[in-house]
């Protein structure tokens, strides 16, 4: 246990050299390849304008989004009233599907608990 704990503290130690002798490099190349993204000038007036401008801009698309969720309820709707002609594969899928959004669920719960199977830490 303690080999594997020294071999840990060296890969930590290794990352964070690397981190310090190649992050600015990195950031310097990051803020380069997405200059077409920064507003000029970088102020926090600035910063607080586009968090207005983002703000609003989702709630204008709200009508947008309210349209489209009536119509995916009625495509469900249609798909359960002919349901009889629904195929095997159709319904295979869907069930994966669930079973697929249960195991992210139960994987949220385990990261919720600090990643401890058996409960909450007291």
């Amino acid at each position: 246990m303690a080999s594997k704990l020294h071999q840990l503290r060296s890969k930590a130690v290794q990352a964070s050299e690397f981190i310090a002798k190649h992050g600015s490099t990195y950031y310097k190349e990051l803020l380069e390849k997405n200059k077409q993204y920064i507003v000029q000038p970088p102020t926090i007036e600035t910063c607080q304008d586009l968090s207005k401008k983002l703000f609003y801009t989702r709630l204008t698309s709200i009508p947008g989004r309210y349209e489209s969720f009536w119509k995916e309820l009625d495509g469900v709707k249609h798909i359960w009233r002919n349901r009889q002609d629904l195929k095997v594969e159709d319904v295979s899928i869907a069930a994966l599907f669930g079973l697929e959004l249960y195991a992210w669920s139960c994987v949220g719960e385990i990261v919720g608990r600090g990643f401890t199977f058996t409960g909450y830490y007291v």
